[in-house]
């Protein structure tokens, strides 16, 4: 059997995968963020993928033979729009322009983007959307945009029709964990930590033509934290807050675009709270671990582009 292996160097996740049409195998490292940080430069950022690639590459190449790759993949920029880029990326590209040469084979870029959507329709079964279009939002520490998502031959185009005109889901997310003394990302821990808070009590985000601003619900979510000084309630309240402007933006978008599913992917897609608010759309959902940074979705679609 065949494989592609895929390759994705965010600004937070170090990862390689391979896939075989059916299924694959997907290992990554977070790269090291000390506490009370947001994040690393993109010099620190080059230099972790640097140093953390060989090893994960070995660990994936001991399941797979050389002779058994049909192409490499890699993520090349963060979107496929005129002058996405950030230097991390180069670091995988480099990394896989080295092994299609030597195992020559095709070397197939795309953009992490795509590989997000791609990721989270092969993990819902829902690969058939690849063949047509649908909506999908991603959320990440550095994007929150809403997609229309249209087959562009193998690989999908994907146009911004709304999200943030500021700071992104994500980055609330990490200011808040930040503020609360939580791990970085904050995502999986804020999640943790909200499962326990009581109040429905949420600032209503204004939305028009499916885009909004979440810079004013950071000041609220600060004011909401001195006022109770309860860290539970302030996660509650900050993912509520965020929840309700994707609801309010899909639900413009539902209108705009009659009949199309929705699919969520991106790392603030794994949080329970925006899964259960969701619900109503009948939305598409990945497996929380295929929502954040991962390559899975670069070798899925290396493997479609790949096809004879």
């Amino acid at each position: 059997m065949m494989h592609t292996v895929g390759i994705d160097t965010s600004n937070y996740t170090t990862s390689i995968a391979c896939f075989d049409g059916e299924g694959g195998l997907n290992i990554s490292q977070l790269l090291p963020v000390k506490q009370g940080q947001l994040g690393l430069r993109q010099s620190d950022a080059v230099f972790a993928h640097t140093k953390s690639l060989p090893e994960l590459s070995g660990r994936l190449f001991s399941h797979v033979q050389a002779d058994a790759i049909k192409a490499i993949g890699v993520s090349t920029r963060p979107r496929a729009v005129e002058g996405s880029y950030m230097p991390c990326f180069m670091v995988g590209y480099s990394h896989a322009k080295l092994l299609s040469d030597v195992l020559r084979v095709p070397l197939i870029e795309v953009s992490h983007q795509q590989g997000h959507v791609a990721a989270s329709l092969w993990s819902a079964g829902r690969l058939d959307l690849m063949d047509k279009p649908h909506l999908a939002w991603h959320l990440s520490g550095g994007t929150t945009e809403l997609l229309l998502v249209e087959p562009e031959g193998k690989n999908v185009r994907c146009t911004r029709i709304g999200g943030t005109s500021d700071i992104s889901a994500g980055q609330l997310i990490d200011r808040t964990g930040v503020m609360l003394e939580l791990p970085f990302p904050a995502g999986k821990h804020l999640d943790a930590l909200s499962a326990t808070a009581i109040s429905t009590e949420v600032f209503k985000v204004r939305c028009t033509d499916m885009e909004f601003s979440l810079s004013g619900v950071q000041n609220k979510v600060e004011q909401f934290y001195a006022k109770h000084q309860d860290a539970a309630e302030t996660a509650g309240y900050a993912l509520r807050c965020v929840a309700q402007a994707v609801y309010a933006a899909t639900e413009q978008a539902r209108k705009n675009y009659p009949g199309l599913e929705v699919v969520f992917s991106g790392g603030v897609a794994s949080n329970s709270m925006l899964r259960s608010r969701m619900q109503p759309f009948a939305p598409v959902f990945s497996e929380p671990k295929y929502s954040i940074d991962n390559a899975m979705g670069v070798a899925v679609l290396t493997h479609r582009m790949a096809e004879d």
